[in-house]
């Protein structure tokens, strides 16, 4: 009895030996720089850089192979200390937020509710839609559960309303949207349009009473001549818009908002 238990020891002796001088061979050396880097990333983990999370970002930010600009989430303080740390010049980030571009809500009729389901991804993977316009919001929430910095509330009007103080234009509301009708527009760029559907003008009056029914007054009246209708549905070109909201004044349908003054909290 004692000569397998004295083998079972000797083997756990060398074992353990063989374990130590590999880990010591083959040790890893971390950047010091790592840490220090870490310590002032927002630890959200919300993969907009498309990493896994702010510890991976952070270790390619030592090693120099990413730009700390592409950390949305980062502060402007915080972007200055990593980029000192690196001892690289911090350059200008532009600011995106996100925009809905749906003013359906309860305006938007519905061929029948779901009982059960709350979740866009769900009702659009088995259903499709529930709503006579097949571009408009689902209003079930998906986009406000994702959020990673709790920007995005779902109104009583039935629409998500985003909180541009908090916004910081990861894109993951923009991904979870099985509708498409959010996008990351630059912060200032205040103009832009609540709608998504490319319906014809009477599917459109029919389906809601209050989506773009592609009349055109809006590019006839831009001075700077930045809008144009595509698939029935006014869009901005942004290269040219300068944010004087004289689509916004003459829109008969009133689904052209500058943000700050007029929003999609309103219904």
């Amino acid at each position: 009895m004692v000569i397998p238990v004295l083998i079972l020891g000797a083997l756990g002796i060398i074992f353990s030996a063989f374990l130590t001088y590999f880990n010591i061979r083959f040790k890893v050396e971390e950047n010091p720089l790592v840490a220090s880097i870490y310590e002032l990333m927002p630890k959200a983990n919300c993969g907009a850089c498309g990493l896994a999370g702010c510890s991976a970002f952070a270790e390619l930010l030592a090693e120099k192979k990413e730009a700390p600009e592409k950390c949305v989430m980062l502060s402007e303080e915080n972007l200055s200390s990593i980029c000192s740390i690196l001892g690289i010049e911090s350059r200008d980030r532009t600011r995106e937020i996100a925009r809905i571009k749906c003013f359906g809500g309860k305006n938007s009729k519905k061929k029948f509710e779901y009982a059960t389901l709350r979740s866009c991804s769900a009702v659009v993977s088995i259903f499709g839609t529930n709503l006579e316009c097949g571009f408009g919001c689902l209003g079930m929430g998906d986009c406000a559960e994702i959020c990673p910095v709790n920007a995005i509330s779902m109104g009583e009007n039935g629409l998500p309303s985003v909180d541009a103080e908090k916004c910081t234009g990861c894109g993951k509301c923009v991904a979870a949207c099985p509708m498409s009708i959010i996008s990351l527009l630059p912060e200032d760029k205040k103009i832009y349009i609540a709608c998504s559907s490319c319906d014809r003008g009477p599917a459109v009056i029919k389906a809601c009473k209050s989506g773009c029914i592609g009349c055109g007054k809006c590019v006839r009246v831009c001075p700077q001549k930045a809008i144009s209708l595509k698939n029935n549905l006014a869009v901005i070109d942004y290269e040219k818009c300068n944010n004087c909201g004289t689509c916004v004044e003459n829109c008969p349908r009133k689904i052209i908002f500058e943000a700050g003054v007029k929003s999609e909290q309103l219904a």
